[in-house]
């Protein structure tokens, strides 16, 4: 069996998944934690299929866990080896074909899944000026990552790529030009693996070709984003030059006036360091409510606590703003897709999203919307002029997928 295994690694994590391509199928998961902390946490999952022919054919999970000292990325993949020949499926019986690498960041150089070469890793640790929290930890596991499976290809996906079909109006600031392409100043967007998957599945589900379609997909998690997908290609997102610009976020700010900024650098005393933890960091939902998880909001707002419905009506205005923008932008919409961990389980935040949206006959049918499921759903009603529909996100798969298609 050929697989492909996926990573993603970050300033003190580990995440990796084995990836069955021909069945497009995860075979097991882990996650190691606390990489350079006194004690670490590694996590395996391994999943079984149940074979056809079962009552319900499903993805049955066995999960590991344990707690051990893991002082570098390098200690790291030891961990996980280990974790695979303990727990299986055996890298031994089924080496993996090649190994695909999340890196956030791949500037203006790059727009599609590229092989890492040493010039491409001098090309990403230069890029890590612009994402300096993301590129050196995705650095640090690809340099493991090479040194542990050296017979292989290795292959980077980048986060940005998708964006990359941007037209410059759409990319460019109204920013000192000079001073603009000094500092690469633009807008790059992120989340793109996530919303090529998903704005691909949809048109799967809805047997349409994605060049014929005008889709606007809300990936909402604790960091949300929203992108245009305009004949299977981004031509609007709403994450900027980092992922702190657009949508309210679990704990960034989304969109502020930046006068804001240097009134608290003036007013408050709040050197960059301090006011770049403030807006990425205590600031969206956990700096109105006191959490940033959609779930804790949600409640808070059931028992009318003020702050978390404070919170809730900022998320759902910003959502709204930006959905009526990109519909302008497209000169109307063919299908409305939600997903990641918010879009793809809390019914009141797409309901209420697209609320106001009735005068151009977009209807959500609310037995559809608060139904759970898994897979890829429609929640619209059948009379309604734009199709809304809850797709799973599958970054990994995706990234597999995009690792493939270059070796």
């Amino acid at each position: 069996m050929s697989v492909v295994l996926v990573i993603n690694s970050g300033s003190s994590s580990l995440k990796y998944s084995l990836i069955d391509p021909q069945r497009e199928t995860e075979l097991a998961s882990g996650l190691i934690e606390r990489i350079g902390q006194a004690t670490g946490i590694a996590g395996h999952v391994v999943r079984t299929l149940v074979e056809p022919g079962q009552p319900a054919p499903a993805l049955l999970d066995v999960r590991h866990s344990e707690e051990r000292p893991i002082a570098d990325h390098d200690q790291a993949f030891a961990v996980m080896l280990e974790q695979f020949a303990a727990h299986g499926p055996s890298l031994d019986e089924n080496p993996p074909v090649a190994v695909g690498h999340r890196v956030v960041h791949g500037g203006a150089r790059f727009f599609e899944p590229t092989v890492i070469t040493p010039l491409v890793e001098i090309n990403i640790e230069d890029l890590s000026v612009l994402a300096p929290l993301h590129n050196p930890a995705n650095l640090a596991g690809i340099r493991a990552a090479r040194a542990t499976f050296r017979n292989v290809p290795h292959v980077a996906v980048f986060d940005t790529a998708f964006h990359q079909t941007l037209a410059p109006a759409a990319y460019t600031y109204a920013l000192e030009a000079h001073t603009a392409r000094e500092h690469r100043i633009r807008r790059y967007g992120f989340h793109g693996t996530s919303h090529k998957y998903v704005s691909a599945a949809a048109a799967v589900f809805l047997d349409r070709d994605p060049a014929d379609l005008r889709q606007i997909v809300l990936h909402l998690g604790n960091g949300a984003s929203m992108t245009a997908v305009e004949g299977g290609r981004s031509v609007e997102t709403s994450m900027g030059f980092t992922p702190l610009e657009g949508l309210v976020m679990g704990t960034r700010t989304g969109d502020i006036d930046p006068a804001a900024v240097f009134h608290l650098a003036r007013r408050a005393g709040l050197d960059t360091d301090a006011l770049d933890d403030l807006l990425n960091k205590r600031s969206g939902l956990l700096g109105l409510a006191g959490h940033s998880d959609m779930r804790d909001i949600l409640a808070g707002r059931a028992t009318g606590d003020e702050p978390a419905t404070l919170a809730y009506d900022v998320y759902i205005h910003r959502l709204r703003a930006y959905l009526g923008a990109y519909i302008v932008q497209l000169g109307g919409a063919d299908v409305i897709v939600f997903t990641a961990g918010v879009g793809e389980n809390a019914a009141d935040v797409r309901a209420d999203a697209l609320a106001t949206l009735g005068f151009l006959g977009v209807r959500v049918d609310h037995e559809r919307n608060a139904a759970r499921g898994r897979g890829i759903r429609r929640i619209s009603a059948d009379d309604s002029t734009i199709e809304v529909l809850v797709v799973p996100t599958d970054e990994e798969l995706e990234i597999a997928r995009q690792t493939l298609s270059v070796i």
